[in-house]
């Protein structure tokens, strides 16, 4: 008899959250959005925001380049506005429920590779290697070793992503790797730097908006949710509460606690993009 397959909470929780953001966000997109000074900083301009993220990235893409690979492409949103400028666009998505969406989105435009980057193996070659996000989950020795043999000869790294600073303190915003371990590793791969720009200051203000809603309805419905326990099976919710007292801590302390805003994260993080061009050998 065939088991069932184990659910993967992983996989669940991307489901939830597209579904969340396109039904009560309006949006798709998997990524911070940038804020210009013109743009009010509210939830409902959050799509907006991430359009502009989205256009400051495809304006930093290099004239001549005509194909790309798009790592940890999400539900395929930023590849389909890439090809729908002409570019020819392959994904990246260790992911089967997002592999499955980008796949929906692009048709046969776009070839999906199903795996992480690091293990990508494939005799396509691309002028530019893109992550929007994603390089803050890949390992970065192996994702410069993969670069350099699947970019074509002059062709590019273009990174936008956040990297940890060297603050001293411990944050609650978690992610990123550490930015002078990255300058440090790419160092010693054939790259030249081609430009690097800080968009801390456009990117942190959706810090701010995730502050006020975790603050403003998550905490709430939190605080009810464990009065509702309480009431309801006083001794059963006094063990369960005591058995997972560090972890609740760690949610309340990671989630509510007010402090996964802008200033910390401004403090914390540093938002850069970084288009690099592979050199010749």
């Amino acid at each position: 008899m065939k088991k069932n397959k184990k659910a993967d909470s992983k996989e669940i929780g991307l489901e939830m959250g597209l579904i969340f953001g396109k039904h009560f966000f309006k949006t798709e997109h998997m990524h911070y959005g940038y804020w210009t000074e013109d743009l009010e900083l509210e939830l409902a301009n959050l799509p907006k925001a991430q359009e502009n993220h989205s256009e400051f990235l495809i304006s930093h893409i290099p004239e001549k380049a005509a194909s790309i690979l798009d790592v940890g492409c999400g539900v395929g949103k930023l590849a389909q506005k890439l090809s729908s400028r002409g570019y020819q666009v392959d994904c990246v998505s260790p992911s089967s429920t997002l592999a499955r969406h980008a796949r929906e989105l692009l048709g046969n435009r776009s070839q999906i590779f199903e795996c992480s980057y690091e293990n990508l193996k494939t005799d396509k070659r691309y002028d530019v290697v893109l992550f929007s996000e994603s390089f803050q989950y890949v390992n970065m020795e192996k994702a410069f070793q993969n670069t350099v043999k699947l970019l074509n000869a002059g062709g590019y790294l273009l990174i936008c992503d956040f990297f940890k600073t060297d603050a001293e303190g411990e944050s609650v915003l978690g992610g990123g790797h550490k930015l002078t371990e990255f300058r440090n590793l790419i160092s010693d791969h054939p790259f030249t730097l081609v430009q690097d720009i800080d968009i801390t200051e456009q990117t942190a203000p959706n810090l701010d908006i995730v502050n006020d809603l975790m603050m403003n309805a998550g905490l709430p419905i939190w605080n009810l949710i464990i009065k509702f326990l309480k009431s309801r099976s006083p001794f059963f919710s006094k063990i369960l509460l005591w058995k997972f007292k560090k972890k609740i801590a760690k949610i309340n302390r990671k989630y509510f606690s007010g402090a996964r805003n802008a200033e910390n994260f401004k403090k914390y993080k540093t938002y850069r993009l970084f288009l690099f061009q592979k050199e010749a050998k």
